[in-house]
């Protein structure tokens, strides 16, 4: 009997978690209210504040999560040695990317957390210094086997996360601006999936 209940109790946490992942990508965190997380989820509002007591904590346990699945995914691209420059740069921008579209809340989140000095995204940031250290290692060892000056590095990662994240963080401003749709906007990131990386390599080679 309570093996069932476990995994009735676990079944309802992931679908809570589903439907707010949903509806925090399509609306975005402050539009979002936790009754509607509750009917997306097929469940009453009580259940949800019994498993998750609001919405901030609903979102801040989805927002880590996710950013650690992320840093997951490129640990085994920054260690594969058989990867090209141009390989590592158009996947790794192209796991940044997905992870931003599926997550638009995500920089704010972050950002509010470094700002805070929360101990929240801890772990995660001292996974994310080491891929950072194996990302701009295998930069550096590709310019030296190719006798291309050293880039600076601090310059190429801020040039890199801008690229990415900017477009993310000012998506409000440009759909409203360029009338863009969010279809529209989509395919904008998709399309610098393959520009990114065409920029970064012009940018880390300029001489």
């Amino acid at each position: 009997m309570a093996k069932q209940k476990l995994k009735a109790d676990v079944s309802t946490e992931e679908k809570i978690k589903q439907a707010a992942r949903k509806l925090f990508t399509e609306k975005g965190f402050a539009a979002v209210k936790t009754r509607d997380i509750a009917e997306e989820a097929g469940i009453n509002l009580a259940l949800l504040n019994y498993y998750f007591r609001s919405k901030e904590k609903l979102f801040d346990i989805i927002m880590i999560e996710n950013f650690d699945q992320f840093v997951q995914q490129l640990i085994p691209i920054l260690g594969d040695e058989s990867l090209s420059l141009d390989e590592i740069l158009t996947q790794v921008t192209g796991s940044y990317i997905d992870m931003l579209t599926q997550n638009p809340d995500l920089p704010f989140f972050i950002m509010n957390e470094m700002r805070s000095d929360s101990t929240k995204l801890q772990f995660v940031k001292d996974k994310m210094a080491n891929v950072r250290a194996a990302f701009i290692k295998r930069v550096e060892d590709t310019l030296l086997k190719k006798k291309i000056s050293r880039t600076n590095m601090g310059h190429m990662m801020m040039n890199f996360m801008g690229l990415i994240i900017f477009p993310f963080v000012a998506q409000p401003i440009m759909m409203k601006v360029n009338k863009f749709n969010k279809n529209e906007f989509d395919a904008l990131m998709e399309e610098r999936k393959k520009l990114v990386p065409i920029w970064l390599k012009a940018i880390m080679t300029a001489q």
